[in-house]
């Protein structure tokens, strides 16, 4: 198995365990889907996207319909997607995936934590080119043979597909997005869920005590309303006695 199965394996799904987290999170795709391409799922591959989404999270139907209506009302103000990069204690890389209708506050927020927790923000591609950005999807497993789906996806981009107890799951470049999700949509299999993530290409190992120091600064920047996404280079094992 390659990058990404190790990477989703390890990855702590703790700090999306919030519903209320994860709702937000959605709601602020679907403005942002709508914003760019309208708001209608047919004609809007995003928002099309951001729907199956909701559903992998139980997100009721009506709140989906609100925020869709609630987007579409052009007094809406809109959100802007931010990246922020930046190294915590240790010389742990850390990326922070970022949607704010008010960029002052979010850049103000974002590095009090990093001085707070001795860390430091990072100028624009300090760290970036540390983590691979790709894409990914679920799909149900029923019926499917992930070696043949592999071979039948490596023409569109994908680069990894592996089986884990929640269906089958598809990685490939995030260039690659649109034309795997066309094929599994021409072939008629389920999108369960799909997304992007940013793997980091080298993860370092921490002692327990380090481990928490990063820890600390983790939490901090997830529990900020403005933050989407977190991703870092520490080894995630670092942090396993903790739990």
């Amino acid at each position: 198995m390659g990058r990404a199965f190790e990477f989703r394996k390890a990855r702590k799904m703790k700090r999306w365990s919030a519903m209320s987290k994860a709702f937000t999170r959605i709601g602020k795709d679907i403005v942002m889907a709508v914003k760019e391409g309208g708001p209608d799922p047919d004609s809007n591959s995003r928002l099309r996207a951001v729907i199956q989404n909701a559903k992998s999270v139980n997100m009721p139907k009506d709140n989906v319909e609100r925020a869709i209506k609630r987007a579409s009302d052009k007094s809406l103000g809109d959100f802007k997607e931010v990246l922020f990069e930046g190294y915590a204690p240790h010389g742990i890389a850390i990326l922070i995936e970022t949607a704010t209708d008010n960029n002052n506050r979010t850049v103000a927020n974002i590095r009090s934590y990093f001085n707070k927790c001795n860390g430091n923000l990072g100028t624009s591609g300090s760290v970036e080119f540390m983590f691979d950005h790709t894409c990914n999807f679920r799909i149900p497993a029923e019926g499917l043979d992930p070696e043949e789906l592999e071979l039948e996806l490596i023409d569109f981009g994908a680069e990894e597909v592996f089986e884990d107890e929640d269906g089958i799951l598809i990685y490939g470049p995030f260039e690659s997005f649109g034309a795997i999700q066309s094929y599994l949509e021409e072939a008629g299999l389920e999108i369960l869920s799909s997304g992007f993530e940013r793997i980091p290409q080298v993860t370092k190992q921490l002692t327990p005590e380090e481990a928490e120091d990063v820890e600390k600064l983790l939490e901090k920047i997830e529990e900020d309303e403005d933050v989407q996404n977190v991703y870092h280079s520490m080894d995630e094992s670092s942090s396993d006695s903790e739990e």
